[in-house]
Formats: C-alpha cells, structure tokens, sequence
C-alpha cells in the first residue's frame, strides 16, 4: 500500500494538484484497504490501483478479482468505518464492472463539494 499512496503523491505533485494529496491518500488507502481485506482475492490474482486526471480532480480505481462489492454501512463494533470515510471525503464513488473477472472501486476526489454515490462508471 505504501507504494501506491507514494506513486499517488507523485502523480498529484506531477498534475500540480498537491491540495488534494490528504484527502486522495486517504481514500486510496481505504479502497485498498478494502480490497485486500473484503475483497478475498484468489492466490496470484493482484490488486491494481489506477488514477485518472477529471479536471479539478482525480479519479481514483482500485480493481481487483473478486466480484463481491462494497457496501456503505453504518459503523459498529465490527466496522464499517472505511467506506464512511471514502463518503465523506470523495465528491463520489461507486462500482464498476471491468473486462475480465472482478470489479473496480472507484473515487473522485476534487476540490468541488461531496456529492452522490453512482453505481457505475
């Protein structure tokens, strides 16, 4: 995970987009937090990270080859605190299908208000 939060910091400094670096890492850090945890990935199946320029922002994909989606939940003694977290900070987030087996997590980050979960691209 230090990889891709690192590799994220880069590409952030890189698109001149430093404000947002708390904010995208936290995220990233949950959604693959997420994935390495929920997602029971098979033996030899990786985890990928991707992120996309979206104007005053970034997109955020964690893939991975389980197909079993996330779902916001209120927290409790067992958790639930990870996707509240992506709520609060992303201005939206969501599921999408992907070529191939698994699914793709999905974040955008800006500096524009918080807005409504989507379930696809």
């Amino acid at each position: 995970m230090a990889l891709a939060r690192s590799q994220l910091r880069r590409t952030l400094a890189q698109w001149k987009q430093p404000d947002l670096t708390d904010k995208a890492v936290s995220v990233l850090s949950e959604l693959l937090a997420n994935a390495v945890v929920h997602a029971h990935v098979p033996p030899g199946r990786e985890i990928e990270t991707r992120f996309i320029p979206m104007g005053t922002g970034v997109r955020i994909e964690v893939h991975d080859a389980s197909d079993e989606r996330p779902v916001l939940r209120a927290p409790d003694e067992s958790g639930g605190f990870g996707l509240q977290l992506v709520d609060r900070l992303s201005t939206r987030w969501g599921v999408s299908e992907r070529s191939g087996v698994g699914k793709c997590v999905w974040a955008v980050v800006s500096r524009e208000g918080r807005g409504a979960r989507s379930s696809s691209s």
